[in-house]
């Protein structure tokens, strides 16, 4: 049997880590889907076309260099028509791997309502609502407006499955204080809700949230402060768009020295095998 496909993201190696952790890391996450008996696909554009399936020689490039653009759903036009190599987004990579029949998609936080500002939020929601992809994360991105963002999870009908868990989780830490909809302790539990949703004709994604190692975890305080203190440095220096959220995870990290930037390895790691287990047991249940 063939054995089942998880789609990666881009803009965490183009965008989201320094070189050559970068790198280092886009393999890694690759190497740990293949050991739990699933194919990666990291997805990216190059040259203009959407690819499901970055070489290793593409990783590298968009490890190193600042040519590779950071591409949302409003850029694949733009993109596509200019020849543009681009990392991907969590909404452009849905798009690709729906594009060609990926399932299950594994990243690091997802995009969603940015604090204090009412009507800035990610594309990531929209895709969400509108792409039929299970995305695998550790919650939305600490630097959100989490409650807000679990809200308009809820709005858009989109399903939020914790990994062993109650709460979704808050990317560096393992408890956001929100509820999720449903608690999975196994691959085949989430298999069996998905194959539901699917079978039940919904057309919106699913959220799989999978919290990040105790060992890892950022205390509370330590991640609380160094996001506000990113925050007020951005709104200092009018960092706004597209540049906000790496600015803010560079400026996080430059705060807690090596913590954060390992908490962040340690759940993508912790999020590739969860992926990969859960879309191997998707393959069973078929």
């Amino acid at each position: 049997m063939t054995p089942p496909l998880v789609a990666l993201e881009s803009t965490v190696i183009a965008h989201g880590l320094p070189y050559p952790q970068n790198y280092e890391t886009a393999l890694q996450l690759e190497a740990l889907i293949r050991e739990e008996g699933a194919q990666p696909r990291t997805c990216g554009f190059v040259a203009g076309q959407p690819v499901a399936g970055l070489t290793p020689s593409q990783i590298e490039h968009f490890s190193r260099s600042d040519q590779v653009i950071k591409a949302s759903l409003r850029d694949i036009a733009i993109v596509a028509a200019r020849q543009l190599d681009a990392a991907t987004t969590v909404a452009t990579t849905m798009w690709i791997a729906h594009r060609v029949g990926i399932e299950v998609f594994v990243t690091g936080g997802l995009g969603g309502v940015h604090r204090g500002q009412d009507y800035d939020e990610s594309a990531d929601l929209i895709a969400l609502a509108t792409i039929p992809v299970l995305v695998v994360c550790a919650g939305a991105k600490a630097i959100l407006d989490l409650p807000r963002t679990r809200e308009r999870l809820e709005t858009l009908g989109v399903p939020v499955l914790g990994y062993g868990v109650d709460e979704m989780p808050a990317f560096y830490t393992r408890s956001s204080g929100l509820p999720v909809d449903a608690r999975c302790d196994s691959p085949q539990e989430v298999a069996a809700i998905w194959q539901a949703h699917r079978h039940l004709g919904r057309r919106t994604g699913m959220l799989v949230t999978v919290p990040v190692s105790p060992e890892h975890e950022l205390p509370a305080t330590m991640a609380d402060e160094a996001i506000n203190h990113a925050l007020q440095a951005a709104r200092r220096q009018g960092i706004r768009g597209k540049a906000l959220t790496p600015f803010l995870l560079s400026t996080i990290a430059a705060h807690t020295g090596t913590a954060s930037l390992q908490a962040n390895l340690a759940l993508l790691q912790n999020n590739a095998r969860v992926g990969a287990r859960i879309a191997r047991a998707m393959q069973d249940m078929a």
